[in-house]
């Protein structure tokens, strides 16, 4: 069944519903339990992005990706974490990042198999496996809040 939407001007559809103003108290508990994750922001945005294009989250690709180059990420890193598996870019603990996040992020089809999360382990100390384990959490929630409520990329701005 296809469902009729109606879009902007722009071609786009129209943001449908701003959970900040409508549920403030659980936003205000997304954006808590966001910022209580402990990760190194190089690796926590590599990880954001790739959840992101993922989900096919334009909003949280957009943010992910102004974010990284403001803190000195290459556009060649950024672009190539489309096709990470293919790029000789990342370090062997970000591919194991970026494989957990795929595992995690396609949860239904792979339940994350024992050999990716063994080599996560091998590569994080628990804490930090914990940390990372969370922020793959959190923004797998937010893709899903932006890509349900149509929030528009484009308008963010770092800092």
């Amino acid at each position: 069944m296809q469902v009729k939407t109606e879009a902007s001007a722009t071609g786009f559809e129209e943001p449908r519903l701003g959970l900040a103003d409508r549920a403030p108290a659980l936003y205000r508990a997304m954006v808590a339990l966001d910022g209580a994750v402990e990760l190194d922001s190089s690796l926590r945005d590599l990880v954001c992005l790739r959840a992101s294009i993922l989900n096919g989250c334009a909003y949280c690709v957009d943010m992910h990706t102004l974010d990284a180059a403001a803190r000195g990420e290459t556009e060649q890193r950024l672009h190539a974490v489309a096709a990470w598996h293919e790029a000789p870019f990342f370090t062997e603990r970000e591919r194991a990042a970026l494989l957990l996040t795929d595992a995690m992020t396609g949860l239904p089809q792979s339940h994350v198999p024992a050999e990716t999360y063994q080599l996560a382990k091998d590569h994080f100390p628990e804490d930090e496996l914990a940390q990372l384990i969370w922020a793959i959490v959190v923004i797998n929630a937010w893709n899903r809040v932006a890509v349900t409520t149509r929030m528009l990329p484009g308008e963010y701005r770092p800092g």
